[in-house]
């Protein structure tokens, strides 16, 4: 069986250094031209030296009008190739792997960047009013979308990326267009399952010609939505086989949306084993091995060296995806080495009110609070880590979140976005 600090060889004929993946986070460190910045250098950099073998960018945005939130490094014929390029490169300082997120958010594009974002359907999103009612697509608009990975992708690789992942989870345009409660279009791209497939396939036959066939290219994918109707288990299973045909040449399994919490283990689907060993969507992962042979990564929930290792010893999968732990511990050396546990549950330690309202908590309202808090409280150790300051502590949450809050929106009108 292999073990953590095994390498592993990609279907390009890329080697990864070891099987710890940095799943993407968010980031929100551009300037107000959306640009890469030396914050972003020095945030990656740490994470090079810290010994995983695969650090994932968080969201870089195809479009200028539309993104996952302000401070996102955006692509679109506005420059900056230099300040990519200096980002790459403090990156993979260690011989790592980094590879780009590229992303549109879709429907999940909060106001305060644009009043109504685009979407393959008009169906919004019931989260207290912070996203507008989306348009649905035409066909040019589409096409644009998808012209928009490949150009990324194109431009990921001429700036020194080593790799590119496409996000097709988490509610974002990819996933709303798999999923038949976001996508309740009646043309080619709606309707069957091979129909809301129709752009993921699209997109990854594009990037592929952008990129050649020696570069790696991974694709994030939902396990499942966990919405009555979304987009199912067995959807993802099909899927898999498709994008496996398709070329890719890794898998990481997450699950969700932001209206449903599975990405921070939130489920009510009973799973309750699998949260007790840590890995939430380790089942699901075994489904998809049976029908694709394309390298797996399972993120969410690991914490423990004898976890992330069972992981691997069961088969179904091949790399840990790991994110918040490196956000306070990124040297994971002593445990590539198995000469550390773990990394400590920082979250379970977060509190509002009289104690910790984790995903076993009955009240969904407070579920869903502490999720935005602990979020918050996250891209503040991100902010640290990049400034090259210790982790703060976790209390004053609600102040913390209000300052974050505050920050985005003076990025969001300082933004230059004119001429493009």
């Amino acid at each position: 069986m292999p073990q953590l600090s095994d390498p592993l060889t990609l279907p390009c004929g890329v080697s990864l250094p070891n099987r710890l993946l940095k799943s993407a986070m968010t980031e929100g460190l551009a300037d107000e031209h959306d640009h890469a910045t030396e914050r972003l250098a020095h945030l990656y950099q740490t994470w090079s030296t810290g010994g995983t073998g695969t650090l994932i960018t968080g969201n870089v945005m195809i479009d200028h009008r539309f993104l996952e939130r302000p401070g996102n490094v955006v692509i679109d014929h506005n420059g900056g190739e230099d300040k990519l390029r200096h980002w790459a490169n403090a990156g993979q300082v260690a011989g790592n792997q980094l590879w780009m997120q590229i992303n549109h958010p879709g429907r999940q594009c909060q106001k305060l960047v644009a009043t109504q974002p685009l979407a393959p359907s008009d169906i919004g999103i019931d989260l207290g009013g912070m996203f507008g009612k989306p348009r649905p697509m035409n066909e040019a608009e589409i096409q644009r979308a998808i012209n928009g990975y490949a150009r990324v992708a194109g431009v990921a690789k001429d700036t020194g990326f080593s790799g590119v992942q496409i996000h097709a989870a988490h509610g974002y345009l990819i996933s709303q267009f798999l999923s038949p409660l976001a996508n309740r279009r009646r043309d080619q791209w709606g309707g069957s399952l091979e129909n809301r497939a129709r752009f993921l396939l699209e997109v990854i036959r594009r990037c592929r010609e952008a990129v050649g066939a020696r570069f790696p290219i991974a694709l994030k994918l939902n396990s499942a939505d966990f919405s009555k109707g979304g987009f199912s288990h067995d959807d993802s299973l099909q899927v898999a086989a498709w994008v496996s045909a398709a070329g890719i040449d890794l898998l990481e399994i997450s699950g969700g949306t932001y209206e449903k919490l599975a990405l921070m283990g939130d489920r009510e689907d009973g799973a309750a084993a699998s949260r007790a060993r840590e890995a939430y969507f380790l089942d699901y992962a075994k489904g998809i091995r049976e029908v694709t042979d394309i390298p797996l990564a399972v993120t969410g929930g690991f914490r423990s060296y004898s976890a992330m290792q069972a992981a691997l010893d069961s088969g179904a999968m091949d790399v840990v995806g790991i994110a918040r732990p490196l956000c306070i511990e990124p040297d994971v050396k002593a445990l590539l080495r198995g000469e550390k546990t773990g990394f400590r549950a920082w979250e379970k330690q977060l509190r509002i009110g009289p104690g910790w309202l984790g995903p076993n908590s009955p009240n969904r309202t407070l579920r869903t609070l502490n999720f935005g808090l602990a979020t918050q409280w996250y891209y503040q150790q991100i902010i640290n880590l990049a400034d090259g300051k210790p982790p703060v502590e976790n209390t004053g949450l609600l102040r913390r979140a209000a300052k974050h809050m505050i920050g985005e929106r003076k990025l969001a009108k300082r933004r230059v976005v004119n001429g493009r």
